[in-house]
Formats: structure tokens, sequence, C-alpha cells
């Protein structure tokens, strides 16, 4: 996708806070550092729009990014890091929760898991979860920079057996590195941008780095 303007907008932690233009939102869930920020920065081709961090735990928001004039990313506080107080972790599973299962405008949420390692329990959890509310996901295996091209499909095949996933889900291999995979996310996300199957009037063509 051609694109052509990226704001942030809001760090949210209420429904008040929320954008209340009505556009799509596309959500993102994930362990923390599983590699949120960097996916939407390569996705939109800029280098630092979304705040990357070595340092887990560091979104503890729910961060909007409108791209377009036309669609947002919401990037969700990473679960599954313990150097975190219980109760922050029970004020982030609510906070998350109410999004996903109160916000009408979320359209779809990409599942993002780290494919070096087999998805945890909390990786489990999610997904089941997420299929239970009914929101449709695609898993994204990131960092697939880290591991050889002819390894990926045998750690795409354990994400895809330890999440339960069937044939027709889609997982796609990326790398925020590389770009890999960034066409095919684009084209699994565009059709959900309206509803009526369409692409919102967005041009095919996709810019490249």
């Amino acid at each position: 996708m051609k694109i052509t303007s990226t704001e942030f907008v809001i760090s949210a932690v209420k429904p008040e806070q929320y954008p209340d233009d009505a556009l799509p939102e596309i959500a993102l869930a994930g362990r923390s550092n599983v590699g949120k920020s960097s996916l939407i920065n390569r996705l939109i081709q800029r280098k630092n729009l979304a705040r990357t961090s070595g340092q887990p735990g560091k979104t503890q928001t729910l961060n909007y990014y409108r791209i377009n004039n036309n669609m947002y990313f919401v990037d969700l506080p990473g679960y599954g890091f313990a150097r975190v107080s219980q109760e922050t972790r029970k004020q982030w599973g609510k906070m998350i929760e109410k999004y996903l299962t109160e916000r009408m405008n979320l359209r779809a949420v990409l599942h993002l898991v780290d494919i070096r390692h087999a998805p945890s329990a909390e990786d489990v959890m999610m997904s089941e979860w997420l299929d239970h509310i009914g929101i449709e996901t695609c898993v994204v295996a990131t960092k697939a920079d880290k591991i050889p091209k002819g390894k990926r499909p045998a750690h795409v095949k354990v994400i895809r057996e330890k999440l339960g996933l069937a044939k027709d889900r889609p997982v796609i291999v990326f790398s925020s590195e590389e770009g890999l995979g960034k066409d095919e996310l684009w084209a699994w996300i565009k059709p959900r941008l309206s509803t009526d199957g369409g692409t919102d009037g967005e041009p095919s063509e996709t810019e490249e780095a």
C-alpha cells in the first residue's frame, strides 16, 4: 500500500481517550519485545514513528497511529513480562480486554509471536481468547531474519501446532529488518479496512523502502 501520511495520535488508557473519527482500527497484540513497534515502522516505511525499545514492558498504553487518514494501527501493551507488578499486569489486562471486546471500530488483530521460539502459554491463551470473542486474527511470526531461511517452515509448523491453528488460518513470516512479509501483511489488512470488502479507495501499489 502506498503510504502518504502517518501520525502518532494518542496514548490512551480509557475509552474516552480513543479517537472519535470512526476510522477502522487494526490492533497489534503480542508478548513484550516481540516487535510490534518495529512492525508498524516497517509497514509504514518510517524509522521512528512507533517508538521501539530494548526494555520489555515499555508500552503501557494503547498507542494510536493514524495511517493515510483512513485507518489506525493500535499498539497494545505487551503481555508476559514478569518485571512489572501483578497489579499493573491486572490493569493492562482490563484495559486490553475492554478495548478488544467493546471497540466498534476494531476490524482485526495482528497476533505477533517470535518465530524463534515455540509460542508461550501466554501466546496460546491470547490466541484462544481472540478466537473465543470472534475477532478476525492474523498470526505474524516476527524476527524471521534471526533464523536461516530453510528452517523457517519448521518453526511455522511449531507455531501452528502450538496455537492449534486451522490450515486456512494465515501465518505470515515477517522481518522488520529485511521487510520480509510486508506486502503479504498489507494484502491481508487492506480488505478489512472497509465493511464492503474493498480498500477504501487506496491504490494497490506498495511504496518501497
